[in-house]
């Protein structure tokens, strides 16, 4: 295990303080995602610090038995409330984000947002409803084949239109209401999503990395927000929380 600079300047092992069976298993396993790694130790927020164990070559670790004591808390959070069948809003729109958050969402039958967020999509929801309810009509009326009446000049020009709406609004398809719980992929990087949510009062969970503020929202996960290894495990847990969450 490698040597990392603790804050105590005492150099040790990241998991020397774990030795617990069933524990150091998972530690290990967050360690070999890289869940562990933070940003430069110039970007960390204040808020984060008593979630870092020290630094390697001036790069925050996180330490990993935080992490997985409020990824816990998390994912018991998750498991009690899909006794009500929840509606969860999923939001990831950095690029190492888009595909996890998107399979995720799909599978469990919810809502996402991996492109750029639109402005209101919690605080102004009727309209934003109403282009969603617009782009659900054109679609139904493509599959039925009422454009093949258009000249063809025309039917590209609605095709695009389509196209162009589907990418900006294609995840919120069954946003059919406010959600009950947004889930959010960087804390920093959503941060107009997590305004809005607590605007409306809509509880957060969220993958918080040492350059956010771990308090905008109710449950957050501190942890690597960049790398595809860290994502896909924590993202992986959550599934497990919500897989028989069916709305």
């Amino acid at each position: 295990m490698e040597k990392i600079e603790k804050k105590n300047n005492k150099s040790k092992s990241l998991t020397e303080e774990n030795r617990g069976g069933q524990d150091e298993k998972e530690i290990e396993e967050m360690f070999n995602a890289g869940l562990h790694f933070g940003h430069r130790h110039s970007k960390t927020h204040p808020k984060m610090t008593p979630f870092i164990y020290g630094m390697r070559n001036n790069v925050d670790i996180i330490d990993l038995l935080k992490t997985k004591e409020y990824l816990e808390k998390a994912l018991d959070y998750l498991k009690e409330k899909k006794k009500e069948k929840p509606l969860i809003l999923f939001v990831g729109t950095k690029v190492s984000a888009k595909k996890l958050v998107k399979e995720l969402a799909e599978e469990l039958k919810m809502p996402y947002v991996v492109e750029r967020w639109l402005g209101g999509t919690l605080t102004n929801f009727e309209v934003i409803s109403k282009r969603v309810q617009y782009l659900k009509e054109m679609e139904e009326k493509k599959k039925k084949g009422e454009f093949e009446k258009y000249p063809k000049k025309e039917r590209l020009k609605i095709n695009q239109e389509l196209e162009k709406i589907e990418k900006k609004m294609g995840g919120l398809k069954l946003l059919t209401r406010l959600p009950d719980l947004l889930f959010v992929v960087d804390v920093r990087k959503e941060a107009l999503a997590i305004k809005e949510a607590r605007r409306k009062g809509i509880p957060i969970v969220g993958i918080c990395d040492t350059d956010g503020d771990p308090s905008l929202v109710d449950y957050p996960i501190p942890a690597n927000d960049d790398a595809i290894s860290s994502l896909k495990y924590i993202l992986e847990k959550v599934k497990e929380a919500l897989k028989e969450c069916n709305r």
